[in-house]
């Protein structure tokens, strides 16, 4: 079973990429959890979203405390500890960040800890492609490059029943674009 834990700001759609991750899973035959966290919802509020994916039945319900991967949507959220909290040894750490792996690793002082840190400029991507800064479907190209727990193909399927029409061909290129984008350490 493979765990990831979203960090987003309310109306960045830290959810809806747990969501569209677990659409794409089941595409593909996989059991899928999907949930938020969030206390009393507000735009630009931390929000925290969760996603389980298995090959075989999932039995437990509850929040994800030691997740294999961290998705981070806001970058203003990396100076927060709680991003590497309960992070597994070896695990992931994906952010949008402007800045290389080492750089971020640095910043969040988990150097010399086995974890496997990956930045994408998602905003930089959203805004040029969508107008907006939109960063989830671009964090999903991050992770599908980073873990793989997905083909692309599924995450695309995904995307058009989500967004129809010309919205989801240009979530699609964000997708791509972030997933050529994606740079990684292990530190």
């Amino acid at each position: 079973m493979i765990e990831i834990r979203w960090h987003g700001r309310g109306g960045q759609g830290a959810w809806t990429a747990s969501n569209l991750l677990a659409s794409a899973a089941l595409k593909e035959g996989k059991y899928v959890q999907s949930f938020p966290t969030f206390g009393p919802e507000r735009m630009g509020a931390p929000i925290m979203a969760f996603t389980r994916i298995s090959d075989e039945p999932i039995e437990i319900h509850c929040n994800i405390y030691t997740p294999d991967a961290v998705v981070v949507l806001d970058p203003t959220l990396l100076n927060s500890k709680m991003i590497i909290e309960g992070l597994k040894e070896g695990g992931y750490i994906i952010a949008n960040f402007r800045g290389k792996p080492e750089e971020l690793a640095e910043k969040l002082g988990v150097r010399g800890k086995g974890y496997k840190v990956y930045t994408v400029a998602a905003t930089d991507i959203a805004v040029k492609i969508l107008k907006r800064g939109i960063t989830n479907t671009a964090m999903l190209g991050a992770l599908i490059r980073t873990i793989g727990i997905v083909k692309l193909e599924s995450i695309y399927e995904a995307l058009k029943e989500r967004f129809p029409g010309k919205i989801g061909e240009l979530n699609i290129k964000v997708v791509e674009r972030a997933y050529k984008e994606t740079m990684g350490v292990k530190v």
